[in-house]
């Protein structure tokens, strides 16, 4: 490894500024080796750039420098060759796949095979990066396992975001802070924001001035300000250059060591791309198009003005007083007219064009085709979702199906084609699909590896079956049945109608609904599943959450409510509405709540039962904001037992 580090710090500093060294299980993809039979070796390995992946060959690894030398085809067959054998030996095989369980869904991960390799014991599971390290969640924290399953960090994070050039942005109590692949903090102090990815070197990093006002600079590799936190905004580095604003100040156009490259006197520029710069004359003006250099290359006139990507940049103008999208050269010139709800850039010079599915509101999702960068509509308006292309394939679901289509359109029969809508990705050696809210893996030969399980055994006589209910592409809910025992009938029937079973028109929907739901607790003769919803009018800021607990006698199939726990006449309501309010009162935890909105708990109040005692919670907006969620407060049971019936059927059901 001392090896490897060396011969790292020496290649960096031949390779483009930005470009980063491709490591597998936490080694970095170097070999070397005599390639070309000179008796002197070469040093050779994969780099990323820009997002590509490239291959360099260096002489004389073994003295104190490195050096460019022209190699023929055959030396870049032998050093692509020695790379692969390289790569196939180390490389990790293992996708996240998740499992339902009593007390929630668990991660663990899968072989090619579909066989788990590391249990279903995580709260969370990402996939396993090219470094050969995974970021999971266990109890509410993050942490980094290797493909072993051990602890590379042990879970202490509130977040940890993806490796980016062999760093990674976590945060916790204290604020922002950056790690390297070891888990080592390298930030000398924690940040109000940290950027969550860099970007040649470099990351932007946040801290407040004493108004609360966010001030931006950047971090080097080392954690180190390498520019000044000064600017009112920035951005990421393209190309070695980054946007910022001076605090007071014009926008500026800066270098990798903070240098101005460039000043522009203008009240919005943004939106770097191949050279070109959007910009604003005044707040209230339109978007135009300048160089570097300031100059200005397309006049203003547009009410929205993207990046340039492949020559193309997304605009857009207010036509008969509606907004409509279009797509430009670097002259300005459109290519693709005004006339469209959405126009996605999807990479490969494709484009996704999209018009309203209902014309009365323009906010309602759009239905797409695609196009090309000449304005040629390659196919009907069909889809409801279109991924970006990758090697000519991109992933695409229309009304019913989820499938593979290349750039002309065609649907690729060879990959998976599947009921319902969602994503397909190419994960290593497999086909990963995100369909319905359902995980699934294909081989590359089209078979399916594997799939999200649709029974979970609770005992030897009880199982719960999921079924799914999607009578409209806006409406999918997935609703449990329990089997084993034939006086469950009714209590099925009314899980049907908790979890939003119901009938619904085939034509499209003002709003989206998406139901689910979890076993949260099994006792003895006690379940109790979590119903769970989340409904979005297309036209609303936000949609509204929904949680329901079913709290389900196995043996008598009774549904209990928060009064059957405790004894008849008891001031049960007096007595833990008082509980509540102190614990808001005596406890920061519950800063969040508007104490003046808290009036007590109903006799009916939403309630569930857990090892920790009694759970009492309370709808968005009720008693905090939006934000806060379902407020919840817990009340050990031995705080209540004076007022718990011990003999009734619930308390026995589970004692």
């Amino acid at each position: 490894m001392v090896r490897f580090n060396r011969e790292v710090s020496l290649v960096y500093q031949y390779l483009p500024i930005g470009a980063e060294i491709l490591y597998q299980n936490s080694q970095p993809l170097i070999r070397w080796g005599d390639l070309d039979g000179d008796g002197i070796n070469e040093v050779f390995g994969l780099y990323r750039y820009n997002n590509q992946p490239y291959l360099f060959v260096f002489k004389n690894p073994i003295g104190s420098y490195l050096s460019y030398f022209p190699v023929s085809k055959a030396v870049n067959k032998r050093a692509v060759r020695v790379l692969k054998e390289f790569f196939d030996t180390r490389a990790i095989y293992l996708f996240p796949a998740p499992v339902r369980e009593i007390g929630g869904k668990k991660w663990g991960y899968i072989d090619a095979k579909g066989k788990f390799v590391l249990p279903p014991i995580y709260g969370q599971a990402a996939d396993f990066q090219d470094n050969g390290i995974a970021v999971v969640g266990l109890k509410d924290k993050y942490g980094v396992i290797d493909e072993k399953g051990y602890f590379i960090v042990k879970p202490k994070y509130d977040t940890i975001q993806f490796f980016s050039e062999g760093r990674s942005v976590v945060n916790d109590r204290e604020g922002f802070k950056v790690i390297d692949e070891s888990g080592k903090e390298i930030t000398e102090k924690a940040y109000a924001f940290i950027s969550p990815e860099y970007k040649e070197g470099r990351v932007e990093a946040a801290e407040t001035d004493a108004q609360g006002n966010y001030l931006y600079g950047y971090l080097n590799k080392r954690g180190k300000v390498v520019i000044p936190i000064s600017y009112e905004t920035a951005s990421e580095f393209i190309e070695g250059r980054a946007l910022v604003k001076a605090h007071g100040g014009q926008y500026q156009m800066i270098n990798l060591t903070g240098e101005i490259l460039h000043s522009y006197p203008y009240s919005w520029v943004g939106n770097y791309g191949q050279g070109l710069l959007s910009f604003k004359k005044s707040n209230e003006g339109l978007y135009g198009y300048m160089d570097g250099e300031g100059n200005v290359m397309i006049e203003p006139k547009f009410t929205f003005a993207g990046p340039f990507s492949d020559g193309h940049a997304v605009v857009s103008l207010e036509v008969n007083q509606k907004v409509q999208y279009g797509l430009i050269d670097p002259t300005g010139k459109f290519v693709i007219k005004p006339n469209y709800n959405q126009i996605l850039p999807l990479g490969e010079k494709r484009f996704a064009i999209g018009k309203e599915i209902d014309t009365k509101q323009a906010c309602l999702r759009s239905i797409f085709a695609l196009a090309d960068q000449g304005g040629h509509v390659l196919t009907g308006f069909i889809f409801h979702k279109i991924g970006s292309f990758h090697d000519g394939l991109a992933s695409v679901s229309d009304d019913q199906h989820t499938y593979f289509i290349d750039k002309q359109g065609n649907r690729m029969n060879q990959l998976p084609y599947v009921s319902g809508n969602g994503f397909f990705s190419f994960d290593k050696t497999l086909i990963k699909g995100d369909i319905d809210q359902r995980l699934m893996y294909f081989g590359q030969n089209n078979q399916l590896i594997w799939k999200q399980a649709a029974a979970c055994q609770l005992s030897s006589q009880y199982t719960i079956v999921e079924h799914k209910y999607k009578p409209n592409i806006d409406y999918l809910v997935y609703y449990p049945e329990i089997k084993g025992n034939k006086s469950l009938a009714d209590v099925n029937q009314k899980l049907k109608e908790m979890a939003g079973v119901k009938p619904i028109p085939s034509t499209s929907l003002e709003a989206q609904y998406t139901g689910d739901y979890e076993i949260t607790y099994f006792k003895k003769d006690l379940l109790i599943l979590e119903i769970t919803g989340y409904n979005y009018p297309f036209c609303a800021a936000h949609g509204m959450p929904i949680k329901k607990y079913a709290h389900i006698n196995l043996r008598t199939g009774s549904l209990y409510q928060l009064n059957n726990l405790f004894k008849p006449g008891s001031p049960y309501v007096k007595v833990i509405s008082d509980v509540i309010e102190d614990q808001i009162k005596s406890n920061d935890e519950y800063s969040f709540i508007f104490l003046n909105e808290y009036h007590g708990i109903k006799p009916t109040q939403p309630f569930f039962i857990n090892e920790k005692g009694l759970n009492i919670f309370f709808e968005p907006y009720e008693i905090a904001a939006y934000a806060a969620g379902f407020p919840t407060f817990t009340i050990p049971f031995n705080e209540l037992i004076q007022l718990i019936d011990v003999n009734s059927e619930f308390w026995s059901a589970f004692h």
